[in-house]
């Protein structure tokens, strides 16, 4: 794309959008363009940004860790480039082992993951692609290792990447120098690149 289907907003004169961005501050180190292109309809911004701190707050065992490797799971199946320096940059940020961020894809195999790290991010893969490939034997295993609510957290951070996903690639949303810096750290051993969102 030439330039993204629609720019940024300049949200600085509105109190109430700066004190919820506080939560990105904490997560990336930066208020995504992503957010500020949704700010054009500011109703849709302050959704989505209590949605995201909703799915993303811990109430159990789902870490915050966890919850970015499922992000960046289905955010690289959906091949949102965007999003998969977002969430790998999180993922740092959480303190995530850098075992597991390298060796993310071989999650079904790796010593560092888990068995129910194992099924979260088997679900991650499979609810993410279309058409999706959820079935029983993955509904089984997720109910083996984690309980209802857990469940609707994991499924939420999916669901929550698949609105980003389409969002960010339709939209073409420029990606923020420190996304770019750790994408270009973190996934350069997946040959990771800022594809259509550098302008």
């Amino acid at each position: 794309m030439k330039q993204p289907l629609v720019l940024p907003t300049n949200e600085q004169n509105d109190v109430e959008f700066q004190q919820l961005i506080q939560f990105f501050n904490e997560t990336l180190g930066f208020c995504p363009n992503s957010v500020k292109t949704m700010f054009h309809r500011p109703a849709i911004a302050y959704a989505f940004i209590e949605l995201n701190k909703a799915v993303m707050e811990n109430k159990g065992r789902v870490t915050s860790s966890l919850k970015r490797l499922i992000g960046y799971i289905s955010s690289n199946v959906a091949g949102c480039r965007y999003c998969q320096a977002h969430t790998i940059r999180a993922a740092e940020r959480y303190d995530t082992h850098q075992e597991k961020m390298e060796n993310i894809w071989e999650f079904r195999t790796h010593s560092a993951f888990s068995d129910a790290e194992r099924a979260a991010l088997e679900l991650a893969v499979t609810g993410s692609v279309i058409p999706n490939g959820v079935d029983d034997a993955i509904a089984e295993k997720m109910r083996l290792y984690w309980n209802e609510g857990e469940i609707v957290e994991i499924m939420g951070v999916i669901a929550l990447f698949g609105y980003l996903n389409r969002w960010n690639d339709s939209m073409g949303t420029e990606l923020e120098q420190p996304a770019i810096e750790s994408g270009e750290k973190l996934l350069h051993h997946n040959q990771w690149n800022v594809g259509k969102h550098s302008y």
